[in-house]
């Protein structure tokens, strides 16, 4: 995968940080930088970690699968890509209540935004092996995003947010499609 892949997949796994925090922007508490960093940094590490994660587990079954990899990247991008899209249909506006950059809500919500990394860290270990480097990229993506959604929350509102996730996925969705042609096509 090229570089511009793998920033386009960070773009799209990032868009749920930045929907969260988007919402979490929205719920009128005071802001602090410590706020803001808290968030985003453990979006951005659990974001980059589970890519990782997902990885290593794919790495141990990627000579059992090696015939039919590119129809797995292809599928598991499909879902979190899908996933994200049906996600942005949901009449969903509320916001979050209360401080929810503290304690398990945080813990919570990072691993609620990372868990699709892990199918993307899985795809990956099929078709690239450039991991510390992808898991950097995704992270570091994760938590720019997050700063920036979580900043701009007050002035976008939550119902930005949804058309942001819906450009993730379909990201996500159009990655998917080229692994599979590029595999089949040589393209």
């Amino acid at each position: 995968m090229t570089i511009w892949e793998i920033l386009l997949i960070a773009l799209g796994l990032a868009m749920d940080c930045f929907t969260v925090a988007l919402g979490i922007g929205t719920n009128g508490m005071k802001k602090t930088a410590r706020m803001v960093l808290r968030l985003a940094f453990h979006f951005g590490l659990f974001q980059g970690g589970m890519t990782f994660l997902g990885w290593l587990a794919g790495r141990q079954i990627a000579d059992l699968i090696s015939k039919f990899d590119h129809w797995v990247a292809f599928l598991l991008l499909l879902y979190v890509g899908g996933k994200m899209i049906l996600e942005s249909r949901k009449d969903d506006t509320e916001c979050q209540p209360g401080d929810p950059t503290r304690g398990g809500s945080l813990v919570m919500l990072s691993i609620a935004t990372s868990v699709d990394a892990l199918a993307v860290g899985l795809s990956l270990a099929l078709v690239d092996g450039a991991i510390l480097q992808n898991s950097l990229i995704i992270g570091v993506t994760s938590f720019l995003l997050a700063v920036a959604g979580y900043l701009l929350g007050d002035r976008l509102g939550c119902r930005f947010g949804k058309r942001m996730e819906l450009v993730g996925g379909l990201i996500l969705v159009g990655i998917g499609v080229k692994v599979l042609v590029s595999h089949l096509f040589g393209i």
